[in-house]
């Protein structure tokens, strides 16, 4: 039985991929485990694994050693806040002694206030903060880069597309990998769906667009709400509505993609497991943001609890479910 047979209606427009059929939500809604892992024609590729963060730490630890013996420069963009796997990273390189002075390491995004003013690197709720406290400064002193390899948003860089040009520069076109995980709206950083910031035409003038400060959509800051710098408590208040953020651009032209989901409570419940599969089963279009991630070589690892089928709602919710 399908979700809308007894009761068609359609989803709140400001959602992304609103305008998809609600045929095509049913079909990637129901998208079953044994059918989830795949490699597209761009050497894009979906696996399925108990624990995708731990795959993440050795992908970046492996990315670093190899940066170290080749004496290579290692350029990476890398999401927040993700303390529990940076700190493991720092803490491996210390004890094998790895050294890690050819990566240049950027963040993705930062909060920024009403007016654009970004948030400071002492800012404890902060994207910087974490990035720098959790990663950088775990690092050993003689093991670590200089600290000007390890880069985030400001004030001086928040203009349209200056960090994006920076990593262009830096990277020689465009990072080695950019590390993600997509959020409850569908974006990578703050590349929200529908933000007049990110307003284009088409998806090849989508995948041009830069870093910019732009507005968050109500699931993002919902989403944020929920997690631990914010309180974890739904405290909606607690959550800036601007952020600076890396753009399309910076997707697209990485040489290779990391994405991992994986978010899931110990309850089994999640948010992202609608958005997991619109991601990488729906349309790549300019509206799903998160889903450009799909026009490259890339890997995306998704826990068994986001591969979950969740369709209860069919034949009724059963007492142990409630």
């Amino acid at each position: 039985m399908s979700l809308y047979e007894e009761f068609r209606f359609k989803p709140a427009p400001w959602l992304p991929h609103s305008e998809l059929s609600l045929e095509e939500l049913e079909r990637v809604r129901n998208i079953k485990r044994e059918d989830m892992e795949y490699t597209n024609e761009n050497g894009f590729s979906v696996k399925v694994v108990l624990n995708p963060e731990l795959y993440m730490v050795q992908d970046l630890f492996y990315r670093i050693l190899m940066s170290d013996l080749n004496d290579t420069q290692l350029t990476i963009i890398c999401p927040n806040q993700w303390p529990d796997a940076y700190s493991a990273v720092a803490g491996m390189l210390n004890h094998y002694n790895v050294s890690a002075r050819n990566l240049h390491a950027f963040a993705m995004d930062e909060w920024a206030d009403e007016d654009g003013n970004v948030a400071p690197l002492t800012y404890g709720a902060g994207l910087g903060y974490s990035f720098m406290n959790h990663f950088y400064y775990r690092i050993r002193e003689d093991l670590r880069p200089p600290v000007d390899h390890w880069h985030t948003f400001n004030n001086d860089n928040k203009a349209d597309g200056v960090y994006s040009r920076i990593i262009e520069d830096i990277s020689g076109g465009g990072v080695d990998c950019v590390y993600s995980a997509t959020g409850w709206p569908g974006h990578t950083a703050f590349i929200d769906p529908k933000t007049k910031e990110f307003a284009a035409d088409s998806l090849e003038e989508f995948c041009k667009l830069g870093s910019r400060i732009v507005t968050e959509t109500p699931l993002t800051i919902a989403e944020n709400s929920m997690f631990g710098p914010m309180g974890a408590s739904g405290d909606v208040w607690a959550v800036p509505f601007k952020a600076a953020t890396i753009g399309p651009k910076d997707i697209v032209s990485a040489k290779d993609r990391f994405e991992l989901h994986s978010f899931a409570n110990p309850d089994g419940s999640s948010w992202q497991r609608m958005v997991s599969r619109l991601e990488l089963y729906g349309p790549i279009s300019k509206e799903f943001p998160a889903s450009i991630l799909r026009l490259g070589k890339g890997v995306c690892y998704v826990s068994e609890g986001i591969a979950k089928p969740f369709a209860s709602w069919h034949c009724g919710i059963n007492d142990w479910e409630l």
